[in-house]
């Protein structure tokens, strides 16, 4: 009588004896090994390899969608952070946090276009976004970040999204230089946040969801902006201007140009914040005026 064969031990740990196999790969396999499927059970390899196999499901923009549900918004609080440190270094220094803008840091970074371009303090167009006269300022434009950033960010994906905002913010800075009194001095995220009411406006339309809402606020904010003293007109037309043209190429030239895979239309979406960067900046340089 042959004596009885061993039983075969799971090819992921030799030291196991099992009755039980993949039903795909036909394996040796442990419990701990198996996953149950919708014929069978499949193995931890197989498994990863269905993983590999099937391509990530991407929103409208192109960007991937987390299986694990909607991600923390981390750009929009980080943004939110250095707001607020930045206003807390300059109640600091001006020993008030009613009256902040006698601090250096107010005076170092607040945007004038007649001095940007003297003895290279071009940190001004980029420092004056994070400035905000006093918390009532700062409040505002940080609540309205909080409200628009992380739908924005979903929507763009984070590093789109970052650099939608940071287009913006040259955007509104552009624009004062070229058209506002040299002598003014501007300060606040203004300019990126009304980007931001844009860049919200081409998703929305994008996706195909009604824009009554975001267009209302929008109406309102334009209303206050022009009827408001006080308030920098250009920053904020410029970064709606910015933030609209910056999301509409992320969204909408991919498609024009029928682009053939999504790293192209990615590629096309980046050339195209890349280009509303470049034509802000350029326009900051050639309006300041001369020294």
């Amino acid at each position: 009588m042959n004596p009885q064969a061993p039983a075969p031990t799971c090819h992921r740990h030799p030291d196991r004896p099992t009755g039980l196999s993949c039903t795909r790969c036909g394996r040796p396999a442990c419990p701990e090994c198996l996953t149950p499927a919708s014929v069978g059970q499949h193995c931890a390899d197989c498994v990863q390899q269905d993983r590999k196999d099937v391509r990530p499901v991407r929103n409208a923009a192109g960007t991937r969608v987390s299986p694990q549900g909607i991600p923390k918004p981390l750009v929009t609080y980080t943004l939110i952070a250095l707001n607020v440190i930045v206003f807390a270094v300059t109640a600091f220094q001006a020993h008030s946090v009613m009256d902040n803008r006698n601090s250096q840091l107010f005076v170092d970074w607040m945007l004038v276009p007649g001095v940007i371009g003297y003895d290279g303090q071009w940190v001004r167009v980029l420092g004056s976004g994070f400035l905000h006269y006093g918390p009532i300022h700062l409040l505002a434009n940080m609540f309205a970040l909080y409200v628009l950033g992380p739908y924005c960010e979903v929507a763009l994906g984070k590093a789109r999204y970052a650099s939608v905002y940071l287009v913006s913010l040259l955007g509104g800075s552009a624009a004062v230089t070229a058209f506002s009194d040299p002598a003014t001095a501007s300060a606040g995220a203004s300019g990126a946040i009304f980007g931001l009411f844009g860049a919200v406006a081409v998703v929305m339309l994008r996706t195909r969801q009604n824009l009554t809402q975001i267009l209302v606020l929008l109406v309102i904010n334009l209303i206050i902006t022009f009827s408001v003293p006080g308030i920098s007109i250009w920053a904020h037309l410029g970064g709606l201007l910015a933030g609209t043209a910056a999301a509409g190429g992320i969204l909408y030239l991919p498609r024009w140009l029928r682009a053939a895979t999504p790293s192209a239309a990615m590629a096309i979406g980046w050339a195209a914040v890349a280009t509303v960067g470049v034509i802000a900046v350029l326009v900051t340089i050639l309006g300041a005026p001369a020294v």
